[in-house]
C-alpha cells in the first residue's frame, strides 16, 4: 500500500528555516541560525508587507535540514537542554589525515548519528570519499529510507579535517 505524498511529507514534519543552502553548508554559522524572508502580503492586495518574518522548512527539505544540523552539532553541545546524545562525532576528525582510518571513522561517525534520528527507518547506502575539490575535506553521502515509507532521502555533508567545526 502507497502513502499518499502529503502524509509522507507530514513524516518530516515542519520547522524554522535554519540552514540557507541546505546542499553547500558545511558548518553552522552560529548566531545567524534564522532564516527570514518576505512576508506574504497582507492587508491591501496588490501592496507586499515590506516587512520580514520567519521562513519555516517544511516536509523532506526539514529532515534533510534536521539531518544536516545532527551532522553539525557536536554530541553533548545539546545535553543541557536534555538532548545528551544529539550530533554527531564528525568533528573528532579535525585535524586527521585524509587516510582509509579516518574515512572509516566518518562512516562510523555518520551512522550513530543517523541511528539517534527516529524519522529514519534506516541506512539504505553510506560512503565517505576525498571531496575531489579538495583533499583535505571528507564527502559523507547516504541514503537513508525514511520512517513508515520505502522513500529514501539522499544526502551529501562536508567534513573538514582542518580549520573549524565540522
Amino acid at each position: 500500500m502507497s502513502i499518499p505524498t502529503a502524509e509522507r511529507e507530514a513524516l518530516a514534519g515542519t520547522d524554522l528555516r535554519l540552514v540557507g543552502d541546505l546542499l553547500t553548508a558545511a558548518q553552522r554559522e552560529r548566531g545567524e541560525d534564522l532564516r527570514t524572508g518576505p512576508r506574504p502580503q497582507l492587508l491591501e492586495p496588490g501592496r507586499p508587507d515590506p516587512g520580514h518574518d520567519l521562513l519555516p522548512v517544511t516536509g523532506w527539505e526539514n529532515l534533510e535540514q534536521a539531518l544536516l544540523l545532527r551532522f553539525l552539532t557536536e554530541v553533548g553541545e545539546l545535553a543541557h537542554l536534555g538532548h545528551p546524545t544529539y550530533g554527531s562525532r564528525l568533528h573528532e576528525l579535525i585535524g586527521e589525515p585524509n587516510t582509509p582510518t579516518t574515512r572509516n571513522r566518518a562512516k562510523l561517525h555518520a551512522l550513530q548519528a543517523l541511528a539517534e534520528e527516529p524519522r529514519v527507518e534506516r541506512v539504505a547506502t553510506i560512503t565517505v570519499t576525498t571531496d575531489p575539490r579538495d583533499a583535505t575535506r571528507l564527502e559523507v553521502r547516504a541514503a537513508v529510507v525514511i520512517i513508515g515509507t520505502q522513500t529514501e532521502l539522499n544526502l551529501v555533508v562536508g567534513v573538514p579535517l582542518v580549520g573549524g567545526a565540522a
